[in-house]
């Protein structure tokens, strides 16, 4: 990232009447002890950097990281380098070196990183360490964790309320406790707006199988679901495929997906990963860094649900409707409110 650099202004020296020749040698030498003196930048001398556990560009989850982390970056004139790992071994490889490199403060993101942190962060007790998605227990780790089961909840009760079959599926990735909080927290909202359909949820077990993720999601249409939430990560592209050549309905995850294909990728469950990240740097430039667990849900505008608690450059599918919008976001207005508890089914 190329460094910000601020303009050192000459100072300009006002003469009155005719000067002497020693006057206009004098001028310039002023200008210069001038220059010596003053502040060379007002850039901070902090260095960060973010190791992601995987190459970015295929899961948008980490490439919304590394957007935060170079805005904040500019924005606060901090050094910021992005390291991408290419398996898990090189994630503690690129802990290691960015110690070594004595950055101030070092991000990493996922369960993929926990192992790898707890043993460089425990060897290092002086650095300061972040991790996004997770929870590492260590006094010198701040833990950015998200509430997915509240945005989970607006979209299980969008699809409860927009079924016409009443038959909704989700593909998810991994039969994991993290994934409990979209798949509970999809069905606790299908169940409060419509106790009557049914759900059908498989795991790809995988987080980068679009090919199996696409047969889960046809043999879930097959069962006459006209619904398929995708939570398999790189394989939500499979049920995307699936969705577009029988015409079922699905939605999509972190970003939002509905501006590729809105006919029938009709919502997307929303986490601000680039916020939290933005956030992270934030705080550690301005003295506001503090370690321990934070979690981000609807409250806190960490995580949420396209037309319903933001905007889209798509246009709103007649499947789900103004009225379906409207209806869930009374049930998040709720939920912020404290009227409506969504639990965590990690506790």
């Amino acid at each position: 990232m190329k460094k910000t650099l601020l303009s050192i202004f000459a100072v300009t020296l006002m003469l009155t009447g005719c000067g002497t020749a020693k006057n206009d040698i004098a001028a310039p030498a002023a200008t210069k002890a001038a220059e010596a003196t003053k502040a060379p930048e007002t850039k901070s001398s902090k260095k960060i950097i973010l190791i992601t556990p995987e190459k970015i560009g295929v899961n948008p989850f980490f490439a919304q990281e590394d957007e935060g982390v170079k805005k904040a970056g500019k924005e606060f004139g901090v050094d910021v380098k992005t390291v991408e790992s290419t398996d898990a071994s090189a994630i503690e490889q690129n802990l290691r070196a960015a110690v070594a490199d004595n950055y101030d403060l070092i991000i990493t993101s996922s369960f993929e990183s926990e192992d790898a942190l707890k043993k460089v962060a425990a060897e290092n007790p002086k650095k300061s360490f972040a991790i996004i998605d997770t929870v590492v227990d260590l006094p010198n780790v701040r833990s950015v964790v998200f509430r997915e089961h509240e945005a989970a909840y607006l979209l299980g009760a969008a699809a409860g309320l927009a079924t016409k079959k009443n038959v909704v599926g989700m593909v998810a990735a991994v039969d994991i406790p993290l994934i409990k909080k979209y798949t509970v927290g999809f069905q606790e909202g299908l169940k409060s707006t419509n106790p009557n359909a049914k759900f059908i949820v498989n795991y790809v077990g995988s987080f980068t199988d679009p090919a199996k993720a696409k047969e889960l999601a046809l043999t879930q249409f097959s069962q006459g679901a006209d619904f398929i939430a995708a939570a398999s990560a790189v394989g939500d592209l499979g049920v995307f495929e699936a969705a577009k050549e029988k015409g079922f309905y699905t939605s999509g995850q972190d970003i939002d997906r509905t501006v590729s294909d809105p006919e029938h990728i009709v919502l997307s469950q929303l986490k601000g990963t680039d916020s939290v990240a933005y956030q992270t740097v934030k705080d550690f430039v301005n003295g506001t860094f503090k370690f321990g667990a934070m979690d981000y849900g609807l409250k806190e505008d960490g995580v949420g649900l396209t037309f319903v608690t933001k905007e889209s450059k798509s246009k709103l599918s007649p499947f789900i409707g103004q009225d379906v919008v409207n209806k869930v976001k009374a049930i998040k207005d709720d939920i912020v409110a404290g009227k409506v508890t969504v639990p965590n089914p990690l506790k």
